[in-house]
């Protein structure tokens, strides 16, 4: 039984081949090589008996004795290359050295094959970065789930679905900078190293600024600085960036993630609720080119109107009419009775909290805006004009989870006081007193929102997971 080849013997492999081509005069890693276009171009482009320069990845090589086809692959897409003994001399017998993996440029005349395959035939080509390790599975995919995540490089190489995947996200990003820029909406930057956590109840990353012997926060929200500019004059803005919170890794969550918030002046959290979903449908119709987004398996329909309901109605409606009469303990039993674990020490809003997440949230399958939250769910937002007990807010679901939540803005500075103090209870220090001096100076009425980008790119194109859309996930350290 033969035993199989070692990563050891692939590398030795190809540095012999690498230092043969070396002996030709092709050194290893070349500079840089001036193409016509990407392979994309040149395919989109082509035209009998044109005279191109392309470069790419070496992905497959069939040796037919005195001439050889292979495929070059650059990220955008596949060609072939044709190159013929009697053509190329000396430069054959080297062509014949390159390993799979490796990266050429080659120049040459466009022609259609018999076989009705755009081709190269090549009358030049010089190496430009040798392939020291194989790729993986001879190019039938990468399947170990954690090697993709890990080496995403080998992802994108393996799996062209992958690729689509990414290409299809920065191009929902870039209409979504779009579509705001050609609504008067300016792209602002905020720190993303705070010497406060604030605009969200999340665990932050803790680190320390040398300079100032202090210490320093990564935003878990950008929040409180974009309301500030609110105050400063920009009526209409909006930050698409990183947000760091310390908590759990799962499918739906990921510490490093991207986040988009718009705040609006002189609007509030119906303005916010026609905007986004204007926005979600100019993306999908733009990139996806329909408003059927998800999978196959779990298709969505984004067409408008999207369904606006009461949070009270929901719960109502899953746990009956009387549930907001009932006690603490009453809550909790009918609640564990439909098997959820309810931690002692929560009050009435947190059971009920837990009952919407865990039995009511996950079935909205198309777009649902969930409006009139408990107050003290939102410690940020206005109270509705006819219930103080509630908050001037929507959630929109789609396919099951949390794409963004939208407020009627708090502008009052003295009831976000005393939401702050209670909120930070004994730890007064966690009171944001430079938020509140801006606050004081006067916001003006707004509406503001957040969308969480990565659970938007999921939605729209169907990915179980978030770490198929996040180019490099956070993982567990290897042991």
């Amino acid at each position: 039984m033969t035993e199989p080849v070692t990563t050891n013997e692939y590398l030795e492999q190809r540095l012999a081949n690498m230092r043969a081509l070396e002996a030709k005069g092709y050194a290893p890693f070349g500079r840089a090589f001036v193409r016509t276009g990407r392979l994309a171009e040149v395919r989109a482009a082509f035209e009998e008996g044109k005279v191109v320069s392309v470069a790419g990845r070496l992905t497959t090589s069939r040796d037919m004795g005195k001439s050889i086809f292979a495929d070059l692959r650059d990220g955008t897409d596949r060609l072939q290359i044709y190159a013929q003994k009697n053509v190329l001399g000396d430069a054959y017998e080297a062509f014949k050295l390159l390993d799979l993996g490796d990266q050429i440029g080659a120049e040459g005349t466009l022609f259609t094959t018999r076989t009705g395959e755009q081709t190269v035939k090549i009358t030049r080509w010089v190496m430009l970065s040798k392939a020291l390790l194989p790729l993986p599975e001879k190019w039938h995919g990468l399947k170990d789930t954690d090697q993709r995540y890990r080496q995403r490089y080998l992802d994108l190489i393996s799996n062209p679905d992958v690729r689509v995947v990414f290409d299809k996200r920065l191009a929902i990003i870039r209409e979504i900078r779009a579509f705001l820029g050609a609504r008067g909406f300016s792209e602002v930057e905020t720190p993303m190293m705070q010497p406060q956590a604030g605009g969200a109840a999340a665990k932050p990353f803790v680190t320390h600024y040398e300079a100032l012997n202090a210490a320093m926060y990564l935003r878990i929200a950008p929040e409180l600085y974009l309301k500030r500019l609110l105050v400063g004059g920009f009526d209409k803005v909006f930050e698409l960036n990183r947000n760091f919170r310390n908590e759990g890794l799962s499918r739906f969550h990921n510490p490093e993630f991207t986040m988009m918030e718009v705040y609006e002046a002189y609007s509030d959290m119906r303005g916010m609720k026609d905007l986004v979903e204007a926005l979600v449908v100019h993306v999908a119709q733009t990139v996806l080119g329909t408003l059927e987004a998800g999978s196959a398996e779990h298709p969505i329909d984004l067409t408008p109107p999207w369904r606006t309901v009461a949070y009270k109605d929901l719960v109502q409606e899953k746990m009956g009419t009387e549930w907001f009469t009932f006690d603490r303990e009453t809550m909790r039993s009918r609640a564990e009775a439909l098997g959820l674990g309810i931690d002692p020490a929560w009050t009435a809003v947190d059971i009920t909290q837990d009952v919407y997440e865990k039995l009511i949230e996950r079935t909205f399958v198309n777009p649902t805006f969930v409006v009139r939250l408990p107050a003290e769910l939102v410690p940020l937002a206005k109270r509705c004009e006819d219930d103080p007990t509630l908050v001037d807010v929507f959630e929109l679901v789609i396919g099951g989870k949390e794409i963004a939540p939208g407020y009627t803005e708090l502008n009052d500075p003295i009831e976000q006081r005393k939401r702050f103090e209670q909120q930070a209870g004994q730890d007064q220090q966690k009171v944001d007193e430079e938020f509140l001096a801006a606050l004081e100076h006067g916001m003006p009425p707004a509406g503001g929102m957040g969308v969480g980008i990565d659970r938007l790119v999921m939605m729209l194109l169907g990915c179980e997971a978030i770490r198929d859309v996040i180019l490099f996930p956070q993982l567990k350290p290897r042991e």
